[in-house]
C-alpha cells in the first residue's frame, strides 16, 4: 500500500528543513574561519524559499482534505500540529540565517546550546542541539563521511539479507518444480492404476461369463446321458450284437 501523498510531502519538507539547518551550521563555520559564505548564502536563501512554499502547499492540501471529510477529525488536528511545527522551525532558521556571527572565537557548544540565548545577539540554531560525543570536534565535512560510513554498513548488511532472501527464493522454486513432477508422477500411477483396475473388472466379467455357459452345456450333457438312447454310442451297441453271434460260430465249429 502507497504512502499518503501528503505525508510524503511532509516527509520531503522535513528534509529540506534538515539540510537548511546543517548548510546554516557549515556557513557559521565558514565565517569563524574567515571563509567564503557568499555561495551557501545563495543556496541557503533557496532553500527557505522553497521550505515556505513547501509548507504553504502542505496547508492547502489539509485544507482540501479537510474540506471533502477524507480525514477524521483526530488526524487532521494531528498533521495541523505537524505544520505548527514546521512554520516554527522555518522561522528560528530565517532567524539563525540573519544572526551577526561577528565574535572572533565563537565556542562550538553556544551554537549546540539547549536553548539558551548567545551571547553577541546569536540566535542558537535549533536543528542542532544536544550534539553527542561521536560528533564533538568533527567538520561538517566530517560528520557528512562518518553518516556514509554507516550507510555504506547498513547497504551491505541489506545486500546480505538480500542475497539470503534471493537463495531462499532459488530454493522455494526448485521445490516447487520438484513438486509438479512428482504430482505429474502420481497423476501417471493414478492413470495407470484405473487402467488395469478396469481391465480386472473386464476379465472378471468374461470369467463369470465362461463359468454361467460352463454350467450350462454340464446340466446339457447330464440330461442328456440319462435320456440314455440319445447318448448310446453306436459302436457300443455294435459290438453287443455281434458278440452272441460270435459264440454261436465257435460251438457249431466244434459240435462238426
Amino acid at each position: 500500500m502507497s504512502q499518503d501523498p501528503w505525508l510524503q510531502n511532509y516527509d520531503a519538507t522535513c528534509r529540506l528543513a534538515q539540510e537548511t539547518a546543517e548548510n546554516i551550521h557549515e556557513r557559521n563555520r565558514q565565517q569563524r574561519t574567515g571563509g567564503n559564505p557568499a555561495k551557501i548564502n545563495m543556496t541557503l536563501r533557496a532553500s527557505l524559499q522553497k521550505l515556505k512554499q513547501n509548507i504553504a502547499q502542505l496547508k492547502e492540501g489539509l485544507l482540501r482534505a479537510s474540506s471533502s471529510r477524507r480525514l477524521m477529525q483526530s488526524e487532521a488536528d494531528r498533521r495541523q500540529n505537524l505544520i505548527d511545527d514546521l512554520l516554527t522551525r522555518e522561522k528560528q532558521l530565517n532567524a539563525t540565517l540573519k544572526g551577526d556571527f561577528m565574535e572572533s572565537e565563537p565556542s562550538r557548544s553556544m551554537l549546540m546550546g539547549s536553548g539558551a540565548g548567545s551571547s553577541g545577539g546569536v540566535v542558537a540554531n535549533p536543528w542542532l542541539v544536544n550534539e553527542s560525543e561521536e560528533t564533538t570536534g568533527l567538520t561538517f565535512g566530517q560528520i557528512k563521511q562518518q553518516q556514509q560510513r554507516i550507510i555504506e554498513v547498513q547497504d551491505a548488511g541489506l545486500d546480505a539479507l538480500a542475497a539470503v532472501i534471493s537463495r531462499q527464493k532459488i530454493m522455494g522454486q526448485d521445490i516447487g518444480n520438484e513438486l509438479e513432477e512428482q504430482n505429474e508422477i502420481i497423476d501417471d500411477l493414478t492413470h495407470l492404476v484405473d487402467k488395469t483396475d478396469d481391465r480386472i473388472r473386464n476379465e472378471t466379467r468374461r470369467v463369470k461369463l465362461v463359468e454361467t455357459k460352463s454350467t450350462s452345456c454340464e446340466h446339457v450333457f447330464g440330461l442328456w446321458e440319462e435320456a440314455g438312447e440319445p447318448g448310446e454310442n453306436p459302436r457300443r451297441h455294435g459290438e453287443n450284437m455281434q458278440t452272441p453271434h460270435r459264440k454261436a460260430t465257435g460251438r457249431s465249429l466244434t459240435h462238426h
